[in-house]
């Protein structure tokens, strides 16, 4: 089970990726329903963390523009599992999108600190 709270009526989690070197790093992300992906992270962080390149994409945003993003491969932490998944290079915060939530259940109490689980379906 995985466990976050929410800010600012936004579900939160930290989640674990590994840099380049395999130093776990927490970095909290917004869980972002309408995000297909698995995760995004801005530009600056991928670079720190020395994820590797793997290739641009042309991404559909939610205005329905799209734009080219690049993908990095990264490896997290998920429910005690190491994970390789593509990591797109965007936006100002970390988002978890449902790629990264299939075969889960999302619970989330929308009041300021109320809980957010993410537990396997069985």
């Amino acid at each position: 089970m995985i466990n976050g709270i929410v800010v600012g009526l936004q579900a939160r989690m930290v989640i674990i990726l590994y840099s380049s070197d395999r130093t776990g790093v927490e970095i909290e992300c917004v869980v972002d329903t309408g995000f297909e992906g698995f995760l995004t992270l801005p530009l600056a962080i991928i670079l720190d963390l020395g994820l590797p390149y793997i290739a641009p994409i042309d991404a559909n945003l939610a205005d329905n523009s799209r734009i080219e993003a690049n993908v990095h491969q990264g490896i997290v932490l998920w429910n005690g599992v190491e994970r390789v998944i593509p990591v797109l290079a965007m936006g100002r915060r970390p988002l978890i999108g449902t790629a990264l939530l299939e075969d889960y259940h999302l619970s989330v109490d929308f009041c300021e600190g109320g809980t957010v689980l993410v537990d396997e379906i069985l």
